[in-house]
């Protein structure tokens, strides 16, 4: 756009020959427009009559300026290094020594100095509403206003006694007001109507640029802020101890929201009150102990409303609840977790105005995963607590358990008995039990209920109760097999059964009486050695049915005769079915070696090195089923 700009030399009466070749006439002439063609007409003096020296420091033609603006608003994308470019080029070619670009606070709806050469610190905070003064009234009116003399204007802000004379041209984009750039002289009439095409030059160009380096700094910010929250998210999903959790949620949070004071309140369910939780004031943790009501204050509002609530100034707001005098914004968000609320997170700062739209939606997002976390961390203290408990039950039960099985195995004087149980779990589903058949007469019983852990204890104690009651009866082992077999099926429970073996020792001829119901056969280890070979283990070849699984089920039994040094072998299928870490199972094979190897054998000593045998095996594995173990040796 060929507008020129006369140059210092140049006289301010107008008559000036342009320097382009082409003249403001000839554009007329020729039918052409040109946007922004600021030069003046033949009929307007180029400069005001009372500017001696209009300070104008450049002689290329307005599109060379403007090429040179352009260059230096697209360089950059950060508003202060904008300001300062514009402010070097404004100076190029307007000699100022007060300058200032002011921009217009969304919330507030007052104008404020972003940038300022000459200005005071004082005036720098000045905040300008509206309408007020010369600034205030260019942003209104949304025009630039030129004025020669300050002193003549009633509006104008006396904020530099020296100052006589002012140009401010409004910041305009999408027809929207954005800020005001206002130049400042001490010589009246100083600036003209050149100058003021040229500021309006500036500020069409600029208001975009500042628009764009606001939209670069804001979706910045967003992204930076994502990337923290996305931090944050991960690692608070990491803690799973409440107190922890809300500690360590306060002193995240200040990584993207600024605060004096914290506090998170979660609800209590019983009372439907909010009770302080954590709290926080200038980053020392304190213990509040009152209680929201659901409704009351910027905080159970929040609660009561489901949606965040922010206070500008807490003095003229009459939600607040002064609870701290301090003070002056406050930002309430509740935290929502499967559509009910569980808590509110609570921010206050002391200066007016702090919070805006922009907290709101970074604590809104950060509040439904502060949620999320809450409820996994009370999760998880519940499910801990319930563990605590079932483990003392468990433990308990595990005392009731030992109780229920002989605290000591019987004398005889033909024979010693020795065993073992040692449980999968804190409690399991084995037992054994010694009977008094007198005469002589004790009677062993084995037994492994399906399934492990406290179901299995429970059915084990039915079943030793009703072997206990049966006992005086002094039943066969067949007939005691049949008999517990009717009395299970009379307290039947789907899927559950039990496995036992019984068996009567008669220590006054040394036979033995048994019947099996779906146990481990046991294994007899002869008393004479082969000097080759050792003893030859055998298995007594004893079957049945389970008990409590089929109706009327019959059991065999047979009886044999024993010879000092034999040993019989009870044991649970946790013996031979105890794995290692390659999944080999220790097997009858190992079992019948381990008890051939054995030199001069007693009933205890067998036990433990079976025992040691399986746990060598296992080599620190974990128990997969109870192990029950029972040796008579007959002396």
């Amino acid at each position: 756009m060929p507008s020129p700009i006369k140059s210092p030399s140049s006289k301010p009466d107008g008559k000036d020959t342009p320097t382009s070749a082409s003249t403001p006439s000839d554009a007329r002439q020729s039918g052409e427009h040109f946007e922004g063609d600021y030069r003046p007409t033949a009929s307007k003096s180029l400069f005001h009559p009372h500017a001696s020296d209009p300070k104008i420091r450049v002689e290329p033609l307005q599109v060379d300026f403007l090429r040179t603006l352009a260059d230096a608003l697209n360089a950059t994308l950060d508003l202060n290094t904008l300001m300062h470019r514009v402010a070097d080029l404004v100076r190029a070619v307007i000699d100022y020594r007060i300058f200032a670009i002011l921009l217009i606070n969304e919330r507030a709806q007052d104008l404020r100095m972003r940038f300022q050469v000459g200005h005071t610190p004082e005036v720098e905070r000045m905040r300008v509403k509206m309408g007020r003064g010369i600034v205030g009234q260019a942003a209104l009116l949304r025009q630039s206003i030129l004025v020669e003399d300050v002193t003549e204007v009633e509006h104008y802000i006396n904020a530099n006694p020296n100052v006589r004379s002012e140009l401010a041209v409004p910041l305009v984009v999408k027809n929207k007001v954005i800020g005001v750039l206002d130049i400042e002289s001490e010589t009246a009439g100083y600036f003209t109507l050149e100058h003021q095409h040229l500021i309006e030059l500036v500020a069409s160009r600029m208001a975009i640029a500042i628009e764009n380096a606001r939209l670069y700094t804001r979706v910045s910010r967003q992204a930076q802020t994502l990337a923290v929250l996305n931090e944050i998210s991960r690692e608070i999903t990491s803690i799973l101890d409440l107190d922890d959790l809300l500690e360590r949620i306060g002193l995240l949070l200040k990584r993207v929201i600024d605060f004096q004071m914290f506090s998170i309140l979660l609800l209590n369910e019983r009372t439907g009150e909010l009770e302080h939780r954590f709290s926080s004031r200038y980053g020392e943790r304190i213990t509040l102990d009152r209680i929201v009501p659901l409704g009351q204050g910027i905080i159970g509002l929040a609660a009561q409303q489901r949606e965040p609530l922010v206070s500008s100034d807490t003095r003229k707001d009459p939600r607040y609840i002064a609870a701290n005098p301090e003070t002056r914004s406050e930002l309430a968000a509740p935290l929502l977790y499967k559509g009910k609320v569980i808590g509110v997170l609570d921010l206050e700062h002391t200066r007016v105005n702090y919070y805006n739209e922009d907290h709101q939606r970074t604590l809104s997002t950060l509040a439904a995963q502060i949620a999320i976390s809450i409820a996994n961390a009370r999760l998880y203290q519940r499910i801990s607590d319930e563990e605590q408990r079932m483990e003392s039950d468990l433990e308990m039960a595990r005392k009731v358990q030992l109780r229920l099985m002989p605290t000591r195995s019987p004398k005889l004087a033909n024979a010693e008995i020795a065993a073992k149980f040692l449980a999968a779990r804190s409690i399991g589903g084995d037992l054994y039990d010694f009977l008094d058949y007198g005469q002589g007469r004790i009677a062993l019983a084995i037994g492994d209920v399906s399934g492990k852990a406290a179901p299995a204890a429970l059915y084990a104690a039915l079943v030793s109760g009703i072997l206990r009651s049966l006992a005086p009866q002094h039943l066969s082992p067949a007939a005691m097999l049949t008999a517990l077999n009717d009395q299970l099926q009379e307290r039947k429970l789907d899927a559950q059964y039990v496995t036992m073996l019984f068996a009567v020792w008669d220590d006054n001829n040394r036979t033995l009486q048994i019947a099996n119901a779906g146990s481990v056969q046991p294994l007899f280890v002869p008393g004479t050695i082969s000097v080759a070979n050792g003893p030859r283990v055998r298995t007594i070849n004893a079957e049945g049915f389970p008990l409590g699984l089929f109706p009327q089920a019959v059991y065999e039994e047979f009886t044999f005769s024993t010879q000092p040094g034999d040993q019989i072998v009870f044991f649970s299928d946790g013996i031979v079915d105890a794995e290692n870490a390659n999944h080999d199972m220790f097997g009858n094979d190992r079992l019948e070696k381990t008890l051939a190897s054995l030199p001069n054998p007693t009933a205890s000593s067998t036990v433990k090195s079976v025992l040691d045998a399986v746990e060598a095996f296992q080599a620190g594995m974990d128990h997969f089923d109870d192990e029950t173990l029972v040796v008579l040796h007959v002396n």
